[in-house]
């Protein structure tokens, strides 16, 4: 079983999968973030907020700074996100998680100085909802209900999120991470729900992978 606090050892185990079952997923891959990028929304976070960017996501942010889709022939009604790998959607970019957690120009923090940052989102076009990441784990936010964020997480970190991930690939159950189950589907790794799916055109070429 892979060690649910090594992050950069379970993202190359994770990120070898999708190289070799889902290369459009892996080819959405973006480099880690510039350091002076990350250290500054650390500084964005002390200045508005009062607490540091946690030490995982920036660890994250090294490995890898967010995706960028790729264009996938046969996607005509452009269904697919290749980036949006994961159960929860897709990895943000610093300036994308900071985006929904800084304060507005009211200067109201929504999110009640909960010392959290967002993280992954299916969202992408104004994220509503995905999950956060703070110092007791990982867990789920939605802007129209953030009264509890940051009081109970659903994992204890990062990398015990990805870690479920990818052992839910890699050993299954299938639907061992209650966000849906994955299949690939024109080189792209996609969670869905076979009861309620999001694909409608690309329903047919995905293939679960168990």
């Amino acid at each position: 079983m892979s060690d649910p606090q090594d992050l950069e050892g379970v993202w190359k185990r994770l990120t070898a999968w999708l190289k070799v079952n889902a290369p459009l997923s892996h080819a959405s891959l973006l480099p880690g973030a510039p350091e002076v990028v990350i250290e500054g929304a650390d500084a964005a976070l002390r200045h508005d907020l009062g607490f540091p960017l946690p030490a995982e996501l920036a660890a994250l942010w090294r490995l890898c700074g967010g995706v960028e889709h790729q264009e996938i022939e046969g996607d005509e009604e452009g269904e697919v996100g290749s980036g949006a790998f994961l159960p929860g959607g897709v990895i943000m970019s610093p300036v994308d998680a900071l985006r929904p957690r800084l304060p507005d120009r009211t200067s109201t923090d929504w999110w009640g100085g909960a010392p959290v940052v967002p993280w992954l989102t299916r969202d992408e076009a104004g994220p509503e909802s995905g999950h956060w990441v703070g110092d007791i784990g990982v867990g789920r936010w939605y802007l129209d209900s953030l009264i509890d964020v940051g009081q109970k997480a659903a994992y204890p970190s990062i990398a015990a999120y990805l870690d479920a991930g990818y052992r839910t690939l890699t050993d299954g159950p299938a639907d061992a991470m209650a966000l849906g189950v994955p299949g690939v589907v024109w080189g792209c790794l996609v969670w869905e729900r076979p009861e309620t799916p999001s694909l409608d055109e690309a329903l047919p070429h995905w293939t679960p992978v168990h």
